[in-house]
Protein backbone atom coordinates (compact mmCIF):
# COMPACT_ATOMS: atom_id res chain seq x y z
CA UNK A 1 0.00 0.00 0.00
CA UNK A 2 1.10 3.82 -0.81
CA UNK A 3 3.07 5.11 2.12
CA UNK A 4 0.60 8.01 3.41
CA UNK A 5 2.19 10.60 5.75
CA UNK A 6 0.57 12.69 8.65
CA UNK A 7 0.10 16.34 7.73
CA UNK A 8 1.80 17.97 9.95
CA UNK A 9 0.98 21.54 8.93
CA UNK A 10 -0.91 21.94 12.27
CA UNK A 11 1.84 20.51 14.60
CA UNK A 12 3.83 22.96 12.88
CA UNK A 13 2.17 25.84 13.43
CA UNK A 14 1.49 25.29 16.67
CA UNK A 15 5.23 24.82 18.05
CA UNK A 16 5.82 27.90 15.52
CA UNK A 17 3.37 29.95 18.07
CA UNK A 18 4.86 28.21 21.04
CA UNK A 19 8.08 29.61 20.28
CA UNK A 20 7.63 33.10 18.64
CA UNK A 21 5.55 33.88 22.08
CA UNK A 22 2.42 33.41 20.38
CA UNK A 23 1.00 30.53 22.45
CA UNK A 24 1.69 32.10 25.61
CA UNK A 25 4.18 35.23 25.98
CA UNK A 26 4.08 35.68 29.41
CA UNK A 27 2.90 34.82 32.76
CA UNK A 28 0.55 36.95 35.86
CA UNK A 29 3.55 37.98 37.98
CA UNK A 30 6.18 36.83 36.79
CA UNK A 31 9.28 39.09 37.02
CA UNK A 32 12.13 37.41 35.81
CA UNK A 33 13.47 37.61 32.28
CA UNK A 34 14.65 35.42 29.89
CA UNK A 35 18.32 37.46 29.87
CA UNK A 36 18.20 36.86 33.53
CA UNK A 37 17.55 33.22 33.19
CA UNK A 38 20.73 33.11 30.51
CA UNK A 39 22.66 34.35 33.63
CA UNK A 40 21.57 32.22 35.51
CA UNK A 41 22.30 29.14 33.87
CA UNK A 42 25.67 30.52 32.72
CA UNK A 43 26.53 30.76 36.58
CA UNK A 44 25.35 27.24 37.02
CA UNK A 45 27.85 26.19 34.49
CA UNK A 46 30.39 28.06 35.98
CA UNK A 47 29.91 26.43 39.55
CA UNK A 48 30.24 23.12 37.33
CA UNK A 49 32.99 23.50 35.84
CA UNK A 50 34.49 24.78 39.43
CA UNK A 51 33.61 22.21 41.41
CA UNK A 52 34.75 19.51 38.48
CA UNK A 53 38.49 21.42 38.69
CA UNK A 54 38.18 20.96 42.35
CA UNK A 55 37.75 17.20 42.25
CA UNK A 56 40.51 16.83 39.16
CA UNK A 57 43.33 18.89 41.48
CA UNK A 58 42.49 16.29 44.00
CA UNK A 59 43.98 14.02 41.48
CA UNK A 60 46.38 16.06 39.25
CA UNK A 61 47.55 19.07 41.12
CA UNK A 62 48.67 21.01 37.86
CA UNK A 63 45.07 20.68 36.76
CA UNK A 64 44.35 23.81 34.69
CA UNK A 65 41.57 26.28 35.88
CA UNK A 66 38.45 26.49 33.79
CA UNK A 67 37.75 29.90 32.06
CA UNK A 68 34.49 31.12 33.06
CA UNK A 69 31.90 31.01 30.12
CA UNK A 70 30.14 33.72 29.64
CA UNK A 71 26.37 33.94 27.04
CA UNK A 72 27.64 34.45 23.68
CA UNK A 73 26.61 37.22 21.49
CA UNK A 74 23.91 37.58 19.21
CA UNK A 75 23.97 40.32 16.18
CA UNK A 76 20.99 42.26 15.40
CA UNK A 77 21.29 41.15 11.80
CA UNK A 78 21.52 37.05 13.25
CA UNK A 79 18.10 37.43 14.63
CA UNK A 80 15.37 34.88 12.55
CA UNK A 81 11.98 36.38 14.31
CA UNK A 82 10.82 38.82 16.70
CA UNK A 83 9.94 37.27 20.57
CA UNK A 84 8.21 39.05 23.52
CA UNK A 85 10.82 41.74 24.83
CA UNK A 86 11.13 40.03 27.99
CA UNK A 87 12.75 36.57 26.70
CA UNK A 88 16.32 36.68 24.70
CA UNK A 89 17.79 34.93 21.86
CA UNK A 90 20.83 32.64 23.22
CA UNK A 91 22.74 29.75 21.34
CA UNK A 92 22.00 26.26 21.89
CA UNK A 93 24.91 25.71 23.47
CA UNK A 94 25.07 28.27 26.89
CA UNK A 95 21.99 26.13 27.79
CA UNK A 96 23.62 23.42 29.54
CA UNK A 97 26.31 20.27 29.17
CA UNK A 98 26.28 19.67 25.33
CA UNK A 99 28.26 16.37 23.88
CA UNK A 100 29.11 14.14 21.09
CA UNK A 101 28.91 10.71 21.17
CA UNK A 102 31.16 8.10 20.45
CA UNK A 103 31.39 4.60 18.67
CA UNK A 104 33.91 2.04 20.99
CA UNK A 105 36.23 0.34 19.11
CA UNK A 106 33.95 -2.58 17.05
CA UNK A 107 37.49 -4.59 17.20
CA UNK A 108 37.25 -4.67 21.11
CA UNK A 109 34.83 -7.54 21.69
CA UNK A 110 34.76 -6.64 25.46
CA UNK A 111 33.42 -3.32 24.80
CA UNK A 112 30.15 -4.62 23.93
CA UNK A 113 27.22 -5.93 26.32
CA UNK A 114 24.38 -5.49 28.29
CA UNK A 115 25.64 -2.62 30.83
CA UNK A 116 24.35 0.18 29.55
CA UNK A 117 21.43 1.03 26.35
CA UNK A 118 23.79 2.00 23.68
CA UNK A 119 21.97 4.35 20.47
CA UNK A 120 21.93 5.12 16.63
CA UNK A 121 20.10 7.39 14.91
CA UNK A 122 17.35 4.14 13.98
CA UNK A 123 16.59 4.25 17.61
CA UNK A 124 15.03 7.44 17.52
CA UNK A 125 11.90 7.73 16.16
CA UNK A 126 8.92 10.72 16.28
CA UNK A 127 10.72 11.25 19.37
CA UNK A 128 10.23 7.94 20.53
CA UNK A 129 13.86 5.67 21.18
CA UNK A 130 13.94 2.28 20.81
CA UNK A 131 16.06 0.81 23.81
CA UNK A 132 17.79 -2.64 24.12
CA UNK A 133 18.43 -2.75 20.39
CA UNK A 134 22.35 -2.85 21.21
CA UNK A 135 24.58 -1.88 24.45
CA UNK A 136 27.87 -1.57 25.68
CA UNK A 137 29.72 -3.71 28.69
CA UNK A 138 31.22 -1.81 31.77
CA UNK A 139 34.00 -1.26 29.70
CA UNK A 140 32.49 -0.12 27.41
CA UNK A 141 31.52 2.36 29.47
CA UNK A 142 34.36 3.77 30.57
CA UNK A 143 35.51 4.69 27.47
CA UNK A 144 31.89 5.94 26.26
CA UNK A 145 30.26 8.93 26.88
CA UNK A 146 27.00 8.56 28.80
CA UNK A 147 24.68 10.99 29.27
CA UNK A 148 22.26 11.30 31.93
CA UNK A 149 18.26 10.76 32.22
CA UNK A 150 16.92 13.94 31.13
CA UNK A 151 19.16 14.53 28.07
CA UNK A 152 18.01 15.61 24.73
CA UNK A 153 19.33 13.87 21.89
CA UNK A 154 19.43 14.99 18.26
CA UNK A 155 20.42 13.43 15.09
CA UNK A 156 23.46 14.87 13.41
CA UNK A 157 23.97 13.36 10.36
CA UNK A 158 22.47 12.15 7.13
CA UNK A 159 18.62 11.76 6.32
CA UNK A 160 17.33 11.83 9.37
CA UNK A 161 19.16 14.71 10.91
CA UNK A 162 16.76 16.52 13.38
CA UNK A 163 15.50 13.49 14.75
CA UNK A 164 15.47 14.02 18.56
CA UNK A 165 13.85 12.68 21.64
CA UNK A 166 14.51 12.85 25.61
CA UNK A 167 16.49 10.26 26.98
CA UNK A 168 14.11 8.65 30.04
CA UNK A 169 17.73 7.27 31.58
CA UNK A 170 21.22 7.27 31.82
CA UNK A 171 22.21 5.92 27.95
CA UNK A 172 25.30 6.17 25.78
CA UNK A 173 25.47 6.76 21.69
CA UNK A 174 27.65 6.69 18.53
CA UNK A 175 29.28 9.96 17.56
CA UNK A 176 26.14 10.70 14.77
CA UNK A 177 24.16 12.42 17.77
CA UNK A 178 24.73 14.97 19.87
CA UNK A 179 23.69 15.54 23.39
CA UNK A 180 22.61 18.51 25.28
CA UNK A 181 21.63 18.35 29.24
CA UNK A 182 19.87 21.46 30.09
CA UNK A 183 20.58 23.61 33.53
CA UNK A 184 18.10 25.58 35.01
CA UNK A 185 15.58 25.52 31.95
CA UNK A 186 12.13 22.89 31.20
CA UNK A 187 13.95 20.07 29.62
CA UNK A 188 10.95 19.69 27.56
CA UNK A 189 10.81 23.04 26.16
CA UNK A 190 14.26 22.67 24.58
CA UNK A 191 13.28 19.82 23.22
CA UNK A 192 9.83 21.34 20.98
CA UNK A 193 12.55 23.98 20.15
CA UNK A 194 14.71 21.64 18.45
CA UNK A 195 11.91 19.88 16.99
CA UNK A 196 10.18 22.86 15.50
CA UNK A 197 10.15 23.54 11.90
CA UNK A 198 12.56 26.70 12.45
CA UNK A 199 15.25 24.64 14.29
CA UNK A 200 14.43 21.31 11.73
CA UNK A 201 15.52 24.21 8.56
CA UNK A 202 18.37 26.09 10.59
CA UNK A 203 20.20 22.70 11.52
CA UNK A 204 20.42 21.40 7.90
CA UNK A 205 21.16 25.26 6.48
CA UNK A 206 24.42 25.13 8.91
CA UNK A 207 24.79 21.55 7.91
CA UNK A 208 27.75 20.68 5.67
CA UNK A 209 28.26 17.87 2.66
CA UNK A 210 25.97 17.64 -0.17
CA UNK A 211 24.21 13.88 -0.15
CA UNK A 212 25.12 13.60 3.41
CA UNK A 213 24.24 16.45 5.73
CA UNK A 214 26.04 16.89 8.90
CA UNK A 215 26.44 19.40 11.55
CA UNK A 216 29.48 19.05 13.86
CA UNK A 217 29.07 20.12 18.21
CA UNK A 218 30.49 23.19 17.12
CA UNK A 219 28.25 24.37 14.72
CA UNK A 220 25.20 22.65 16.55
CA UNK A 221 26.00 24.63 20.06
CA UNK A 222 26.17 28.02 17.83
CA UNK A 223 22.33 27.83 16.60
CA UNK A 224 19.82 30.05 18.19
CA UNK A 225 17.15 29.53 20.71
CA UNK A 226 14.58 31.69 21.81
CA UNK A 227 14.73 31.25 25.77
CA UNK A 228 11.71 32.72 27.65
CA UNK A 229 11.54 32.63 31.83
CA UNK A 230 11.14 29.49 33.12
CA UNK A 231 7.65 30.09 34.28
CA UNK A 232 7.06 30.78 30.60
CA UNK A 233 8.45 27.54 29.49
CA UNK A 234 6.92 25.67 32.23
CA UNK A 235 3.31 27.26 30.70
CA UNK A 236 4.07 26.48 27.41
CA UNK A 237 5.02 22.51 27.77
CA UNK A 238 1.18 22.91 30.20
CA UNK A 239 -0.14 24.01 27.34
CA UNK A 240 1.79 21.86 24.37
CA UNK A 241 1.00 18.78 26.52
CA UNK A 242 -2.61 19.32 26.74
CA UNK A 243 -2.83 20.55 22.65
CA UNK A 244 -0.69 18.46 20.95
CA UNK A 245 -1.99 14.84 21.54
CA UNK A 246 -5.77 16.35 20.44
CA UNK A 247 -3.55 17.37 17.44
CA UNK A 248 -1.85 13.57 16.79
CA UNK A 249 -5.73 12.25 17.58
CA UNK A 250 -6.71 14.10 14.65
CA UNK A 251 -3.83 13.61 12.29
CA UNK A 252 -4.07 9.75 13.08
CA UNK A 253 -8.20 9.63 12.12
CA UNK A 254 -7.18 11.34 9.01
CA UNK A 255 -4.14 8.63 8.07
CA UNK A 256 -6.79 6.09 9.05
CA UNK A 257 -9.21 7.50 6.22
CA UNK A 258 -7.00 8.21 3.62
CA UNK A 259 -5.60 4.64 4.00
CA UNK A 260 -8.43 2.57 3.68
CA UNK A 261 -9.21 5.38 0.84
CA UNK A 262 -6.21 4.66 -0.93
CA UNK A 263 -5.58 0.96 -0.07
CA UNK A 264 -7.91 -0.84 -2.59
CA UNK A 265 -6.80 1.67 -5.09
CA UNK A 266 -3.01 0.62 -4.43
CA UNK A 267 -3.87 -3.33 -4.70
CA UNK A 268 -5.74 -3.09 -8.44
CA UNK A 269 -2.71 -1.10 -9.44
CA UNK A 270 -0.30 -3.80 -8.29
CA UNK A 271 -2.69 -6.28 -9.77
CA UNK A 272 -3.50 -4.96 -12.98
CA UNK A 273 0.85 -4.02 -13.54
CA UNK A 274 1.66 -7.45 -12.75
CA UNK A 275 -0.88 -8.47 -15.45
CA UNK A 276 0.55 -6.46 -17.45
CA UNK A 277 4.09 -7.48 -17.68
CA UNK A 278 2.93 -11.17 -17.72
CA UNK A 279 1.10 -10.53 -20.85
CA UNK A 280 -2.97 -11.36 -19.19
CA UNK A 281 -3.81 -7.92 -19.86
CA UNK A 282 -3.73 -8.56 -23.91
CA UNK A 283 -4.48 -11.99 -23.80
CA UNK A 284 -7.39 -11.67 -25.61
CA UNK A 285 -6.03 -8.73 -27.98
CA UNK A 286 -3.48 -10.98 -29.61
CA UNK A 287 -6.22 -13.61 -30.81
CA UNK A 288 -7.20 -11.43 -33.06
CA UNK A 289 -3.94 -8.86 -33.66
CA UNK A 290 -1.28 -9.42 -36.32
CA UNK A 291 2.28 -8.82 -35.09
CA UNK A 292 4.88 -9.05 -37.49
CA UNK A 293 7.68 -8.74 -34.98
CA UNK A 294 8.49 -10.86 -31.85
CA UNK A 295 10.13 -9.51 -28.50
CA UNK A 296 13.16 -11.91 -29.96
CA UNK A 297 13.52 -10.34 -32.79
CA UNK A 298 13.05 -6.59 -31.58
CA UNK A 299 15.32 -7.34 -28.92
CA UNK A 300 18.40 -8.21 -31.82
CA UNK A 301 17.02 -4.60 -33.43
CA UNK A 302 17.78 -3.21 -29.99
CA UNK A 303 20.89 -4.85 -29.66
CA UNK A 304 21.54 -4.17 -33.66
CA UNK A 305 20.91 -0.46 -33.01
CA UNK A 306 22.83 -0.22 -29.88
CA UNK A 307 25.88 -1.27 -31.99
CA UNK A 308 25.25 0.51 -34.77
CA UNK A 309 26.05 3.24 -32.58
CA UNK A 310 28.44 2.51 -30.42
CA UNK A 311 30.84 2.45 -34.22
CA UNK A 312 29.47 5.38 -34.99
CA UNK A 313 31.37 6.86 -31.55
CA UNK A 314 34.41 5.15 -32.59
CA UNK A 315 34.40 6.49 -36.01
CA UNK A 316 34.58 9.71 -34.74
CA UNK A 317 36.48 9.10 -31.64
CA UNK A 318 39.49 7.70 -34.25
CA UNK A 319 39.12 11.15 -35.58
CA UNK A 320 40.83 12.79 -32.50
CA UNK A 321 42.74 9.69 -31.51
CA UNK A 322 43.42 7.29 -34.39
CA UNK A 323 44.69 4.43 -31.74
CA UNK A 324 40.77 4.44 -30.43
CA UNK A 325 39.88 1.09 -29.32
CA UNK A 326 37.46 -0.48 -31.37
CA UNK A 327 34.10 -1.19 -29.38
CA UNK A 328 33.05 -4.88 -28.67
CA UNK A 329 29.79 -5.95 -30.04
CA UNK A 330 26.86 -5.83 -27.55
CA UNK A 331 25.31 -9.40 -27.36
CA UNK A 332 22.11 -10.53 -25.59
CA UNK A 333 22.54 -11.41 -22.11
CA UNK A 334 21.85 -15.63 -21.46
CA UNK A 335 19.05 -16.65 -19.22
CA UNK A 336 18.91 -19.53 -17.76
CA UNK A 337 15.71 -21.57 -16.79
CA UNK A 338 15.55 -21.42 -13.81
CA UNK A 339 15.84 -17.78 -13.54
CA UNK A 340 12.56 -17.60 -15.57
CA UNK A 341 10.05 -16.30 -12.34
CA UNK A 342 6.83 -16.87 -14.72
CA UNK A 343 5.31 -17.57 -17.97
CA UNK A 344 4.68 -15.39 -20.62
CA UNK A 345 3.36 -15.24 -24.18
CA UNK A 346 4.97 -17.43 -26.72
CA UNK A 347 6.35 -14.68 -28.93
CA UNK A 348 7.23 -12.49 -25.81
CA UNK A 349 11.06 -12.82 -24.55
CA UNK A 350 12.89 -12.47 -21.54
CA UNK A 351 15.69 -9.98 -21.33
CA UNK A 352 17.92 -7.98 -18.71
CA UNK A 353 17.18 -4.06 -18.28
CA UNK A 354 20.74 -3.65 -19.73
CA UNK A 355 19.79 -4.78 -22.80
CA UNK A 356 17.46 -2.33 -23.40
CA UNK A 357 19.47 0.82 -22.76
CA UNK A 358 22.34 2.44 -21.57
CA UNK A 359 23.12 2.94 -17.66
CA UNK A 360 24.91 6.13 -16.34
CA UNK A 361 26.61 6.64 -12.99
CA UNK A 362 26.64 10.23 -11.72
CA UNK A 363 30.26 11.68 -11.30
CA UNK A 364 32.13 10.67 -8.16
CA UNK A 365 35.27 12.35 -8.75
CA UNK A 366 36.91 15.59 -8.33
CA UNK A 367 34.13 17.50 -10.08
CA UNK A 368 31.13 16.17 -8.01
CA UNK A 369 29.93 19.53 -6.78
CA UNK A 370 30.08 20.32 -2.99
CA UNK A 371 26.78 21.70 -1.00
CA UNK A 372 28.68 25.38 -1.88
CA UNK A 373 28.19 24.63 -5.78
CA UNK A 374 24.58 24.38 -5.52
CA UNK A 375 22.10 27.06 -5.20
CA UNK A 376 18.32 27.71 -5.72
CA UNK A 377 18.34 29.79 -8.25
CA UNK A 378 21.16 28.31 -10.66
CA UNK A 379 21.26 26.89 -14.37
CA UNK A 380 21.17 23.32 -13.94
CA UNK A 381 18.63 21.39 -12.00
CA UNK A 382 20.93 18.84 -9.70
CA UNK A 383 18.88 16.00 -8.76
CA UNK A 384 18.83 14.07 -6.02
CA UNK A 385 15.66 11.67 -4.40
CA UNK A 386 14.42 14.20 -2.44
CA UNK A 387 12.98 15.36 -5.57
CA UNK A 388 11.38 12.49 -6.48
CA UNK A 389 7.58 12.22 -5.85
CA UNK A 390 5.32 9.44 -7.17
CA UNK A 391 7.84 8.92 -9.98
CA UNK A 392 7.64 12.61 -11.20
CA UNK A 393 9.91 15.57 -10.31
CA UNK A 394 9.39 17.87 -8.00
CA UNK A 395 10.84 21.73 -8.58
CA UNK A 396 9.73 23.46 -6.14
CA UNK A 397 12.59 21.89 -3.43
CA UNK A 398 15.17 21.65 -7.01
CA UNK A 399 19.05 23.03 -6.16
CA UNK A 400 21.25 23.53 -9.25
CA UNK A 401 24.94 24.25 -10.41
CA UNK A 402 26.51 26.33 -13.15
CA UNK A 403 26.83 25.75 -16.12
CA UNK A 404 30.30 26.01 -15.82
CA UNK A 405 30.31 22.93 -13.03
CA UNK A 406 27.86 21.18 -15.51
CA UNK A 407 30.37 21.49 -18.18
CA UNK A 408 33.57 20.04 -15.73
CA UNK A 409 31.15 16.60 -14.92
CA UNK A 410 32.37 13.79 -16.53
CA UNK A 411 28.79 11.60 -16.50
CA UNK A 412 25.83 11.73 -14.51
CA UNK A 413 23.68 13.91 -17.09
CA UNK A 414 20.33 14.31 -17.65
CA UNK A 415 18.80 14.23 -20.44
CA UNK A 416 14.83 14.31 -21.40
CA UNK A 417 13.04 10.91 -20.70
CA UNK A 418 15.73 9.56 -18.98
CA UNK A 419 14.89 7.50 -15.93
CA UNK A 420 16.77 8.63 -12.85
CA UNK A 421 16.58 5.41 -10.88
CA UNK A 422 18.19 5.62 -6.71
CA UNK A 423 20.33 3.02 -5.93
CA UNK A 424 21.05 3.86 -2.21
CA UNK A 425 18.71 4.77 0.62
CA UNK A 426 15.09 4.48 -1.46
CA UNK A 427 16.26 1.85 -3.62
CA UNK A 428 13.77 1.79 -6.63
CA UNK A 429 12.69 5.43 -6.22
CA UNK A 430 12.43 6.71 -9.17
CA UNK A 431 11.39 9.77 -11.86
CA UNK A 432 10.75 9.97 -15.56
CA UNK A 433 12.69 13.45 -15.99
CA UNK A 434 10.85 15.55 -18.00
CA UNK A 435 13.65 18.66 -18.26
CA UNK A 436 16.13 18.69 -20.98
CA UNK A 437 19.26 19.03 -19.17
CA UNK A 438 20.40 17.99 -15.45
CA UNK A 439 22.57 16.51 -13.22
CA UNK A 440 22.45 13.62 -10.90
CA UNK A 441 23.99 13.41 -7.32
CA UNK A 442 25.80 9.95 -6.67
CA UNK A 443 22.85 8.11 -5.07
CA UNK A 444 21.37 7.68 -8.62
CA UNK A 445 21.86 6.22 -11.60
CA UNK A 446 20.60 7.19 -15.00
CA UNK A 447 19.00 4.75 -17.11
CA UNK A 448 18.89 5.93 -20.80
CA UNK A 449 16.46 3.75 -23.23
CA UNK A 450 17.07 2.53 -26.47
CA UNK A 451 14.56 4.97 -28.28
CA UNK A 452 12.87 1.37 -30.13
CA UNK A 453 11.46 0.83 -26.65
CA UNK A 454 7.81 1.89 -26.06
CA UNK A 455 9.08 4.13 -22.60
CA UNK A 456 5.52 4.09 -21.09
CA UNK A 457 5.74 0.04 -21.12
CA UNK A 458 9.13 0.31 -19.17
CA UNK A 459 7.52 3.24 -16.99
CA UNK A 460 5.09 0.68 -15.90
CA UNK A 461 7.30 -2.68 -15.37
CA UNK A 462 9.52 0.67 -13.10
CA UNK A 463 6.16 0.83 -11.35
CA UNK A 464 5.65 -2.82 -10.23
CA UNK A 465 5.94 -5.53 -7.74
CA UNK A 466 8.08 -7.22 -9.84
CA UNK A 467 10.86 -4.71 -10.24
CA UNK A 468 10.70 -4.25 -6.14
CA UNK A 469 11.36 -8.36 -6.02
CA UNK A 470 14.37 -7.39 -8.48
CA UNK A 471 15.69 -4.94 -6.47
CA UNK A 472 15.30 -7.49 -3.15
CA UNK A 473 17.40 -9.92 -4.92
CA UNK A 474 20.32 -7.72 -5.55
CA UNK A 475 19.92 -5.59 -2.87
CA UNK A 476 23.53 -5.81 -1.18
CA UNK A 477 23.50 -3.28 1.90
CA UNK A 478 23.31 -3.90 5.55
CA UNK A 479 21.92 -1.12 7.30
CA UNK A 480 22.40 1.20 4.32
CA UNK A 481 20.38 0.08 1.54
CA UNK A 482 22.52 -0.34 -1.54
CA UNK A 483 22.54 -1.51 -5.45
CA UNK A 484 25.15 -1.02 -8.04
CA UNK A 485 24.51 -0.08 -11.85
CA UNK A 486 25.79 -3.56 -12.63
CA UNK A 487 23.25 -5.38 -10.42
CA UNK A 488 20.41 -3.23 -12.13
CA UNK A 489 21.64 -4.29 -15.70
CA UNK A 490 21.08 -8.15 -14.58
CA UNK A 491 17.21 -7.02 -13.52
CA UNK A 492 15.18 -9.45 -15.32
CA UNK A 493 12.62 -7.98 -18.27
CA UNK A 494 9.56 -9.29 -19.89
CA UNK A 495 9.94 -7.91 -23.64
CA UNK A 496 6.74 -7.94 -25.49
CA UNK A 497 6.58 -7.00 -29.47
CA UNK A 498 6.50 -3.54 -29.91
CA UNK A 499 2.59 -3.29 -31.00
CA UNK A 500 1.74 -4.82 -27.86
CA UNK A 501 3.59 -2.49 -25.86
CA UNK A 502 1.63 -0.01 -27.13
CA UNK A 503 -1.74 -1.68 -26.49
CA UNK A 504 -0.70 -2.83 -23.24
CA UNK A 505 0.08 0.97 -22.47
CA UNK A 506 -3.32 2.44 -24.00
CA UNK A 507 -5.02 -0.34 -21.23
CA UNK A 508 -3.04 0.50 -18.18
CA UNK A 509 -4.05 4.17 -19.05
CA UNK A 510 -7.58 3.16 -19.52
CA UNK A 511 -8.02 1.27 -16.49
CA UNK A 512 -6.04 3.04 -13.98
CA UNK A 513 -7.77 6.32 -13.76
CA UNK A 514 -11.68 4.11 -13.87
CA UNK A 515 -9.99 2.30 -10.55
CA UNK A 516 -8.54 5.59 -9.45
CA UNK A 517 -12.42 6.93 -9.33
CA UNK A 518 -14.22 4.34 -7.68
CA UNK A 519 -11.51 3.87 -4.79
CA UNK A 520 -12.10 7.50 -3.91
Amino acid sequence: MAKIKKDTNLKKAILQAAITGQLISNIEGETETGKQLLDKIIKERNKKLLAEWEEAKKKNPKAKKPTPIVASEIAEDEIPFEIPKNWCWCRLGNLGITNTGATPSKNNPEYFGNFIDFLSPGDIQNSIITYGKQGLSEAGYKVARPTPSGTIIQVCIGGSIGKCAVVDREVTFNQQINSITTICSNTQYIYYVLSSEYFQKIIIEYSTGTATPIINKSSWEKLYIPLPPLAVQNAIVAKLEEVLPLVDAYENAVLQKEELKTALFDKVKKAILQEAIQGKLTESWRKTATIEETGKQLLDRIIEKRNKKLLAEWEEAKKKNPKAKKPTPIVASEIAEDEIPFEIPKNWCWCRLGDLGTFINGDRGSNYPSKDKLSSNGEIPFVSAINFENTTLRKDNLLYVSQKQYDLLRSGKLQKEDFAICIRGSLGKFCFYPLEVGAIASSLVILRANEIINKKYLYYYLCSDFFYEEIKRFNNGTAQPNLAAGDLIKFLFPLPPLAEQEKIVEIIEQILPLCEKLAF
